[in-house]
């Protein structure tokens, strides 16, 4: 995270070699929160360890679900950009996902979260993220064999190519991709 102050760039100058589609921008992201009719997708790119991830998380995305994602319409995904230095976010990312297997990413990803204290001080350890899939009913054995095989690592592998590929630069990065396909992004 950087804390920058909120910046749009038109995406006019962007190059379309890269070819920026709105499939290509939410392939290896997480399951669909809201309506998937919805007309508006915002795509937030984070790390579960992320200190400007975790204030987005609480100060500002209840407003977007309650206002936006509850009443139809905007559809949010999250994807993976490991930022933070150490095995935890990727861990954290992994868990996640583990999760979605059972169809719970999203608990998962707001119990990561509600539990944050800090980047890199122990809190999303092995130890604590089986402690949240115990706390939201997850069948353990099946998540920890996830993990242990780590099932998921190509999905945020690929993620990450996919944030440096858009020359994402930081956590939380977000795109807006409109009714007409226009995409925005916002960073910080």
């Amino acid at each position: 995270g950087t804390g920058a102050i909120l910046v749009i760039t038109p995406m006019d100058n962007y190059d379309d070699s890269k070819t920026l589609t709105a499939s290509k921008l939410i392939e290896n992201g997480s399951p669909v929160m809201g309506n998937p009719d919805a007309k508006i997708t915002i795509l937030e790119w984070g790390d579960y360890q992320c200190t400007f991830c975790k204030k987005f998380f609480s100060e500002t995305e209840g407003s977007i679900i309650t206002n936006y994602v509850e009443t139809g319409k905007v559809k949010i995904l999250f994807k993976d950009f490991i930022v933070v230095p150490g095995n935890d976010s990727v861990n954290a990312a992994n868990a996640a996902h583990c999760a979605n297997d059972q169809g719970l990413f999203w608990e998962y990803h707001d119990i990561l979260y509600s539990n944050w204290t800090g980047e890199n001080n122990g809190w999303a350890s092995s130890e604590n993220l089986l402690k949240f899939a115990q706390e939201i009913n997850l069948d353990v054995d099946q998540w920890s064999e996830c993990m242990i095989n780590g099932d998921n690592s190509q999905i945020i592998l690929s993620s990450n190519e996919n944030a440096r590929s858009l020359e994402l630069t930081g956590t939380p990065a977000f795109f807006v991709i409109g009714p007409d396909g226009k995409t925005t992004r916002l960073f910080g």
